[in-house]
């Protein structure tokens, strides 16, 4: 096995990882809204990118199979995460319509606990994150060969990192945003409708 065969299995798995997660999904919509806040950053980021390694590890170790095989726990997860986004969904949008929404200091008075188990929430209860990244990321892992596999899986979990990192303290630096009138009563309305469409898409999706 040479160094650039290896490279290029890494490579693969980077931009596959990268194509699955940069799509506006729950999960990136939730680390934007905590870094624009710039509260809870290092915490939101790491539970995403750890959930979503130990994910990818899992699909590329073949678990995946067995998550096909057992397809009701992906029907309960489905509509755990229907009520979950609903729920939230909601909770944003009636923040966006408050008058203290405007007000950063109180959307940031969410602790430690609470923002890191909604975090691993919008991560696990979504049934599309095991589709997606333990049936497809593990699927075409297992093209890559026994040995390259685990060099994809290590493409891919970089790219995860490197999304949450980038998407976490990138908005981190553009909190200055929250600061003219508004602006924050329309994130919380983004976050909302992201949530509500994301808890649509799983109800309305063929059983």
């Amino acid at each position: 096995m040479d160094t650039t065969t290896t490279a290029v299995a890494a490579a693969t798995g980077l931009l596959t990882g990268l194509g699955l997660i940069v799509a506006i999904g729950a999960q990136n919509a939730f680390v934007l809204r905590q870094g624009l806040l710039r509260r809870h950053v290092g915490p939101v980021v790491a539970v995403c990118a750890a959930s979503d390694a130990v994910l990818i590890v899992a699909g590329v170790a073949g678990i995946g199979t067995l998550v096909a095989l057992a397809p009701m726990v992906v029907d309960v997860l489905r509509w755990g995460g229907v009520v979950f986004l609903t729920t939230y969904g909601l909770l944003a949008l009636r923040r966006a319509v408050r008058p203290a929404a405007l007000d950063p200091a109180a959307a940031a008075g969410r602790g430690l606990g609470r923002t890191v188990a909604t975090a691993a929430a919008l991560t696990w209860l979504n049934p599309h994150v095991y589709l997606d990244t333990l049936l497809m990321l593990g699927s075409v892992a297992q093209q890559e060969g026994p040995a390259l596999r685990w060099w994809f899986a290590g493409g891919a979990v970089l790219a995860s990192l490197l999304w949450f990192t980038g998407l976490g303290y990138g908005a981190a630096r553009a909190h200055r945003l929250l600061e003219r009138p508004g602006t924050w009563r329309v994130l919380e309305a983004l976050v909302g409708v992201v949530m509500l469409a994301i808890a649509l898409r799983l109800a309305l999706q063929p059983v």
